[in-house]
């Protein structure tokens, strides 16, 4: 039985944080993609409407992350055992393959436009761009904090994509600046900066992919987690050793599996008991961990024994 001080963690924080984080991603992303999107085509600067590609697809993102969150909340049933937390890993690799075609997409219309003549951008897009890494920036800081306060690598990630964005900003402000000021023989700069954007959007789309894609392949976690519940588990009375331990991350959540070594002349209740204890202490120690699979081995172990 587990002590007071010792009562099972609970994920709902985790999804709560995740949720609120999105939320106001996607209401910051939708509005800064509309402006720009339309300040981009009435002020003429396709870096603009890149940036704005970059934008809505972050909402986009948004969407598919709070549906994913969403479904990955749901109970496990007799057709899902282990819950449906991968739900996430599906959506944002889906996002991620939209991500890249957009990219693709921009790229190709930025392409075309390089020595094609089109009127300089006005001077108020400067200050839209400006704006947006300012926007972008603040983004970055709030959702780092959470993300490091939940430990939640995918918020982490969002997180890096807005500074990310923020910098594709700034080269679209740099873009604008040297074509207002230094005239229409360098209004070429203006695609060289959503060429810039593009680059971005596709590195971002391919972290996006890569990370998913890991994480259904069932990736090791981050070594700080695995020595963290590597630790926990080796300091609970019994515990002789850890042998083996698996962490995978499943959504917002972790599955542990782990071996543990217990003294080989216990009866078989006091080895259950003690990888009971293992198992409780985890639980409640992690928030982040969604349940724990342990295994007793004898101590001390002969290999090739099992």
């Amino acid at each position: 039985m587990i002590e007071a001080s010792q009562q099972p963690a609970t994920s709902a924080p985790l999804y709560r944080a995740a949720r609120r984080a999105s939320w106001l991603g996607l209401a910051v992303n939708l509005t800064l993609g509309i402006v720009k999107l339309v300040s981009g085509i009435v002020g003429q600067s396709f870096a603009l409407v890149s940036d704005a590609v970059n934008s809505l697809g972050d909402s986009l993102s948004s969407v598919v992350v709070l549906i994913g969150l969403w479904f990955s909340e749901r109970p496990a049933d007799e057709e899902h055992p282990y819950g449906h937390t991968r739900a996430e890993a599906i959506a944002a690799s889906s996002v991620a393959t939209i991500v890249i075609g957009s990219a693709i997409l921009v790229g190709w219309e930025a392409g075309h436009r390089f020595f094609a003549p089109h009127p300089s951008p006005p001077a108020w897009t400067l200050w839209i761009a400006a704006a947006n890494v300012f926007v972008k920036e603040l983004l970055y800081r709030y959702k780092m904090k959470v993300g490091r306060r939940t430990r939640s690598m995918s918020l982490i990630a969002n997180a890096w994509d807005h500074r990310s964005d923020a910098a594709c900003s700034l080269a679209v402000l740099i873009g604008l600046g040297i074509v207002r000021w230094a005239g229409p023989r360098y209004i070429w700069v203006d695609e060289v900066a959503a060429l810039v954007v593009v680059v971005a959007i596709l590195g971002s789309g391919l972290r996006l992919f890569l990370d998913s894609a890991s994480e259904l392949m069932d990736v090791q976690a981050d070594d700080h987690l695995v020595s963290d519940v590597r630790h926990t588990a080796a300091n609970v009375p019994g515990v002789r050793a850890v042998e083996k331990l698996w962490v995978r991350k499943t959504g917002l959540e972790y599955l542990v599996d782990i071996h543990i070594q217990v003294d080989a002349d216990l009866t078989v209740r006091d080895g259950h008991r003690i990888s009971h204890l293992v198992k409780d202490r985890l639980l409640a120690e992690f928030a982040e961990v969604r349940d724990a699979l342990v295994h007793i081995e004898p101590f001390p172990h002969i290999p090739g024994a099992g």
